[in-house]
C-alpha cells in the first residue's frame, strides 16, 4: 500500500532543468532515460561521466579545463582527486549576475527590508577583497566570522575566496566556549563580527563575548566590527584587541579596486565547517570550493529547479551548513532573503508576510519551527497570500508525517514540501527535494543524482522497507578534502570508514521504501536503540508520543544495564498539562500498537528541557552518555547547555 500522495508535479507540458539535463545524457550517451530513477542509477553507476556531464551542464566558469575527472580505481575511503587540473573560482560563479538584478534581500525583527544589487555586491567585495589583502591576507589564511546572517556575512566570504583565503563562520548564539573549540583549532588571521545582535525583542549586547573569544585566538591581527545595532559613535571597541570599525578597514583598500579573482585548484579549501561537538571536540572538515559548488549547483539548478526568477530564503544561522548551501544560490542568479532574528517577532506570521512582501519563492526552514508553527496554531493559509510560494524545504530534523498534514492543509497545498537530508560532514544532501516527482506523506522524495546511497543492515547486506544504516559506496565531489589537524587522516577514516569497510556510513538511521523510491530518516545512528536485538530509530517514538496534544516535545534514548540495552523516554508536557500515569499509559499502548511490544520504553519519565544544537536537533548521544555516568563538557554547540543537568544522577535510572 503506497503512503498518502501529498502533492504531485504539474503537467509533463512544463519542461524543467532535470528534463534538460535527462535529455543531454540521452543524446551523448545514446539512452533512451524517460524517468528519474533510471537517471539516478546511471548516475551512480557511472559517476564519471555523470559528473562529468554535469560540469557541462551547469557552465561553470573556469579558466582551465580538466585533466581526469576521477580515477575510478580507488575506493570512496581512498578519497580520490576530482577535476585534476582544473582551475577557478567559486566567489566568480557566484558574483555572475546582472548589474541591476537583485543579489541579497535583508531583514530582521523589525527592520525595514533592503536589497542589494550584483552590480553593488561585486563593488562591495572588491574593496573588501583589496583591504584584505593590503592587512597582508593570502591564499590558504583563515578568514573567519563570528556574525549574524547578514549581508556583510555573504560579502566577507565572497572577499575571502575570490583571493583564495578559506572561510569559516560561526553565528552569535555561540557561547565563547563554543567559539573558541571551533576557531582556536583553524587558527584564524581575521575575524568579522558585530557589536551587538536583535533577539526575541531584546537587543543583546555581544562585546563581552567577542572579546572572550579575541583572547582566545592569539593568532588574531584584525578584528572588524560591524554597528549592527546602532552607530560607531556610541559604540566603544577599545576593549576588543587588534579591534577596528569596518568603515576603517575599507579606508585600506585601493581607490575604485577591481575585482579578481584567484585562479586555484578545484579542489582547493573554500570551508572549514565543523561537527556539533557534542560528545567531543568539533571535527574541522575542510570542503573543496570546486566540489561545493558543483554539488549545491546539482541541488539547486536540477533538484530544486531554481533559475534566476527565483527568491530563495532559508531560516538559518552563519553556524548551520545551510548557510552555505543557501549562499551558493546565487550561482544561478536566484535572490537570496537574509533574514536574522526570532521567526516570531513581531508575530508568528513574520515570515509569511516577508513572503507575501518580497515575493519569496524557496522557503527552506527546520523541522522544529514547522511544528513550533503547528503548536502555536499558526495558520497562514488563512492569513496570507502566499501566491509566489512554490517549495518549502525542510531539514535538521526528520519531518514528521504530522507536518506533512499540517504544511499542505494549513500552509499552502500546491507547492513542494521538500524534506532533505545530508549534513555538514558533505555540506550538501544525500537525498531530498526534486521538482519532477510526487511527495508522499512522511518521506524524502528520493536519493540525489551521482549519491550512490543506500541502507545496510547490521551485516552489510543492502535493504529496502526495513531500518537500516544510511550508506554511500561511492565517491562524490563535495566529501571534505581533509580534517583539519589530520595529517594522516585518521580522524576522518574513524568518522565514515570503520563501520563498513570501503564504504562511507554517514551516521544516520533511515529506511528506504521499494514501492516510491522514498526515505524515511529514523534517527542518528549512533543513538539507534537496540532493546532486546531490535534496531530501530528513535524518530519511530517521537513520532508517535509528540502526536499527543498534552506532549510539547520528547527524547529517546537507550541505557545499558546488567541485563542489556533499555529504551528511556523523556517526556515535556505542554504548558497546563501535567505528567501522570494516564499518559505514560497511553504512551505504551500506542507504541505497543504502531510499532511493537518490544519497542515500548522500559521507563518514561517527565523533563522540564529537551536539549538541542543550535541546528535545532535533538542531544540524544550526550544524553545516552550522561546516562552511562559521563560528565559532558563540550556544551558549546547546545542551544540551550544547561538542559543536560536535568539528566544527570536521576534516581529513577539507578542501573546498580
Amino acid at each position: 500500500m503506497l503512503p498518502l500522495l501529498m502533492w504531485k508535479p504539474p503537467g509533463s507540458e512544463i519542461s524543467s532543468n532535470m528534463d534538460a539535463f535527462r535529455e543531454a545524457v540521452n543524446q551523448k550517451f545514446s539512452k533512451n532515460f524517460e524517468s528519474y530513477e533510471q537517471l539516478r542509477l546511471w548516475s551512480v553507476n557511472h559517476y564519471a561521466e555523470f559528473w562529468e556531464m554535469f560540469w557541462t551542464f551547469s557552465g561553470i566558469i573556469h579558466s582551465q579545463t580538466y585533466d581526469e575527472v576521477i580515477d575510478t580505481t580507488k575506493r570512496i575511503d581512498e578519497i580520490p582527486e576530482w577535476f585534476h587540473g582544473a582551475r577557478m573560482n567559486y566567489a566568480e560563479n557566484l558574483l555572475q549576475g546582472k548589474d541591476e538584478d537583485i543579489a541579497l534581500y535583508t531583514a530582521g525583527e523589525n527592520q525595514e527590508v533592503r536589497t542589494v544589487t550584483f552590480q553593488q555586491l561585486r563593488e562591495k567585495v572588491a574593496v573588501l577583497a583589496s583591504a584584505l589583502g593590503k592587512l597582508g591576507i593570502k591564499m590558504g589564511d583563515r578568514v573567519v566570522g563570528y556574525i549574524p546572517n547578514c549581508a556583510l556575512a555573504v560579502e566577507a566570504m565572497l572577499a575571502a575566496s575570490s583571493i583564495g583565503a578559506i572561510w569559516s563562520s560561526t553565528s552569535p548564539d555561540f557561547g565563547v566556549s563554543g567559539v573558541l573549540d571551533r576557531f582556536s583549532q583553524i587558527q584564524p588571521k581575521v575575524m568579522f563580527s558585530v557589536n551587538a545582535v536583535r533577539y526575541n525583542g531584546k537587543i543583546h549586547d555581544h562585546m563581552a563575548k567577542l572579546d572572550g573569544v579575541v583572547q582566545g585566538l592569539p593568532e588574531l591581527e584584525k578584528v572588524v566590527i560591524i554597528p549592527f545595532v546602532g552607530t560607531e559613535e556610541k559604540i566603544e571597541i577599545s576593549q576588543i584587541k587588534n579591534s577596528i570599525f569596518l568603515s576603517d578597514l575599507l579606508k585600506l583598500a585601493d581607490d575604485r579596486p577591481e575585482l579578481e579573482f584567484k585562479q586555484l585548484p578545484f579542489n582547493h579549501p573554500l570551508f572549514i565547517m565543523y561537527s556539533s561537538g557534542t560528545t567531543g571536540p568539533p571535527k574541522c572538515m575542510v570542503h573543496s570550493a570546486g566540489g561545493t559548488l558543483l554539488q549545491h549547483l546539482k541541488e539547486h539548478k536540477l533538484h530544486g529547479n531554481m533559475g534566476k526568477t527565483d527568491i530563495i530564503m532559508y531560516y538559518t544561522t552563519t553556524g548551520w551548513m545551510m548557510w552555505n548551501w543557501l549562499v551558493s544560490a546565487l550561482a544561478v542568479g536566484a535572490a537570496l532573503v537574509l533574514y536574522d532574528g526570532s521567526p516570531f517577532i513581531p508575530s508568528p506570521y513574520v515570515i509569511w508576510d516577508l513572503v507575501d512582501e518580497i515575493g519569496i519563492t524557496i522557503l527552506g526552514t527546520g523541522a522544529r519551527w514547522l511544528q513550533a508553527l503547528e503548536d502555536k496554531h499558526v495558520y497562514p493559509k488563512d492569513s496570507n497570500r502566499l501566491t509566489s510560494l512554490h517549495t518549502i524545504l525542510s531539514t535538521g530534523s526528520p519531518l514528521k508525517p504530522a507536518s506533512f498534514d499540517y504544511v499542505y492543509k494549513h500552509i499552502k497545498s500546491d507547492l513542494l514540501l521538500g524534506s532533505i537530508t545530508g549534513g555538514t560532514d558533505i555540506i550538501s544532501l544525500f537525498a531530498g527535494h526534486n521538482t519532477g516527482l510526487p511527495v508522499y506523506r512522511g518521506e524524502i522524495q528520493a536519493r540525489s543524482l551521482g549519491m550512490a546511497v543506500e541502507s545496510w543492515n547490521e551485516e552489510g547486506v543492502s535493504v529496502y522497507d526495513s531500518s537500516g544504516e544510511l550508506i554511500c559506496t561511492k565517491p562524490f565531489p563535495c566529501m571534505p578534502t581533509h580534517f583539519w589537524n589530520d595529517p594522516n587522516g585518521s580522524k576522518y577514516r574513524k568518522a565514515y570508514f570503520t563501520k563498513f569497510k570501503g564504504v562511507w556510513a554517514h551516521g544516520d538511521f533511515c529506511k528506504i521504501t521499494s514501492r516510491t523510491g522514498g526515505i524515511v530518516m529514523l534517527g542518528r545512528s549512533d543513538g539507534t536503540l537496540n532493546p532486546n536485538g531490535v534496531r530501530f530509530g528513535s524518530a519511530e517514538i517521537y513520532n508517535i508520543v509528540e502526536k499527543f496534544p498534552e506532549v510539547e516535545d520528547s527524547l529517546c534514548v537507550g541505557q545499558q544495564t546488567d541485563d542489556g540495552e533499555r529504551v528511556v523516554l523523556f517526556i515535556k508536557m505542554a504548558n497546563g498539562c501535567k505528567f501522570n500515569e494516564e499518559i505514560v499509559e497511553r504512551a505504551r499502548k500506542q507504541i505497543r500498537i504502531k510499532l511493537s511490544a518490544r519497542h515500548i520504553p522500559a521507563v518514561i519519565l517527565e523533563t522540564r528541557e529537551i536539549p538541542y544544537t543550535a541546528s535545532g536537533k535533538k542531544v540524544e548521544v550526550a544524553v545516552k552518555r550522561i546516562l552511562a555516568g559521563e560528565i559532558i563538557t563540550n556544551r558549546g554547540a547546545l542551544a540551550n547547555p544547561d538542559s543536560l543537568d536535568l539528566y544527570q544522577d536521576l534516581p529513577q535510572l539507578k542501573t546498580s
